[in-house]
């Protein structure tokens, strides 16, 4: 196939190019700004495009799809042109539907987790040696790209984003998808700019569990009580719970599992993730993997990128990086980490990054978020709220996040106040944004 993607450079579109040239298929892309990783990327594969910027010559009669990313306008030139030809115009999720309708498809969702849950399933397929296609939101190692679509594999695992497929197709992505096997790991409102109230929020995720056939299999987080609701309101799937597994932590800050007389030591903590990983489990039990096998398969799980990622390990300093933005992503996050070293002291750094973050009628929802820490700093960016046309002062930041909280909007004070910090006592350090705070090089 001949296929052009608009907007290329984002985080799974240019994976989704990677994977369709690997395929095969006759690949080009256009976007109007590509950054790294995507970049060097696309670069490696000569897929680069040979400049930036929109062109609607690229769009020609003799393409056979064009894949529309969610980063374009929908007045787009290249777009217009594809319209104008009556070209098949996909989103990248019902462009991966098509290409996945034969196969068993198992869909990972939910407000916070699926990334690293859906990582989780990747890894112990992997080290058990199953084929399988996938597409993942973060790198994950041992994958050289987050996206691969084959013909040959039975099985396709898939990350399900509740967020817009596409200009044109404003359904969320994991609406399209239309599971064997789901599940979903929690619901904490997200998205406000595209979904207003939370009522409106859940009910994205009731139309998921709507689109399921009889006897697909979801499993859902036990004490997430709108999942509950959900499942006990759609009779037609088969559902079941799933929980904490028994843990213990050693006395080197060491999560293991217990497990029918086993001990199984993991590179993972936190409850949040040892939940998702449960429910991780029972999705692989569906595919044919044991309990035993799928413990053994994850004490080498090391987590995907900026999900609780270890970058810094020394005798005075530890320090993560997480993605966490959402206000039950930051409490879970920072209580995980409390709870692994109660004998240290913890600072969390957090960035208001996102659309929903920098707005202040959202901000309530942080309060408490990062009560676990002993020391909690919040950054935001004037340049970034300059770009996403928001207005936000340092006050109504630090009103609703608490007084225990201090505020920063200039990068240079934040690093200084955080070298301050790490250098006065043995401390762990989390450093939570899906942004770069400020362009802050850090230095341990």
């Amino acid at each position: 196939m001949r296929i052009h993607l608009i907007a290329c450079g984002g985080a799974v579109m240019h994976n989704i190019t990677i994977a369709l040239h690997l395929k095969g298929n006759d690949v080009t892309g256009s976007d109007d700004a590509i950054y790294e990783p995507a970049k060097s990327r696309l670069e490696k594969y000569n897929l680069l495009p040979e400049k930036f910027g929109w062109d609607a010559n690229r769009i020609t009669s003799n393409l056979d799809a064009v894949i529309l990313g969610m980063h374009a306008r929908i007045d787009n030139p290249e777009l217009l042109k594809a319209k104008e030809l009556g070209l098949k115009i996909y989103s990248f999720p019902e462009f991966i539907y098509e290409n996945c309708k034969n196969k068993l498809r198992v869909v990972i969702g939910g407000s916070h987790g699926k990334t690293t849950t859906t990582a989780m399933i990747m890894h112990v397929l992997h080290t058990l040696s199953k084929t399988f296609d996938y597409m993942v939101g973060s790198q994950v190692e041992g994958f050289e790209t987050m996206v691969k679509l084959t013909e040959e594999a039975p099985i396709i695992i898939l990350e399900g984003d509740e967020y817009l497929s596409s200009p044109i197709d404003l359904r969320p992505k994991f609406h399209l998808y239309k599971p064997h096997v789901a599940m979903l790991t929690g619901i904490a409102w997200d998205h406000i700019n595209v979904f207003p109230t939370f009522e409106n929020y859940v009910h994205q995720f009731d139309i998921f569990v709507d689109t399921m056939d009889t006897e697909t299999h979801l499993f859902y987080y036990e004490n997430d009580v709108y999942l509950k609701q959900i499942a006990m309101q759609h009779p037609q799937v088969i559902s079941a719970p799933y929980n904490t597994p028994k843990y213990s932590i050693d006395n080197e800050n060491i999560t293991h599992i217990i497990s029918e007389g086993n001990t199984y030591q993991l590179q993972i903590f936190g409850e949040h993730n040892l939940q998702n990983m449960e429910g991780a489990r029972m999705v692989c039990e569906r595919l044919a993997v044991s309990k035993h096998d799928f413990y053994t398969a994850m004490q080498s799980f090391s987590g995907a990128a900026r999900r609780l990622e270890l970058i810094h390990n020394s005798k005075k300093l530890i320090v993560y990086r997480d993605f966490a933005h959402s206000p039950s992503k930051l409490k879970g996050t920072v209580k995980a980490v409390k709870q692994q070293y109660p004998d240290k002291k913890v600072v969390a750094v957090f960035e208001l990054h996102t659309f929903s973050s920098l707005d202040r009628n959202f901000l309530p929802q942080y309060q408490h978020s990062m009560d676990d820490a002993d020391v909690a700093l919040v950054y935001f960016d004037e340049e970034t709220l300059k770009q996403k046309n928001r207005i936000l002062e340092a006050d109504a930041v630090q009103l609703n996040f608490g007084r225990h909280v201090t505020v920063f909007n200039q990068p240079d004070l934040l690093k200084d106040a955080t070298q301050h910090l790490i250098n006065a006592e043995p401390t762990v350090l989390l450093l939570m944004s899906s942004g770069t705070f400020g362009g802050i090089n850090w230095s341990f």
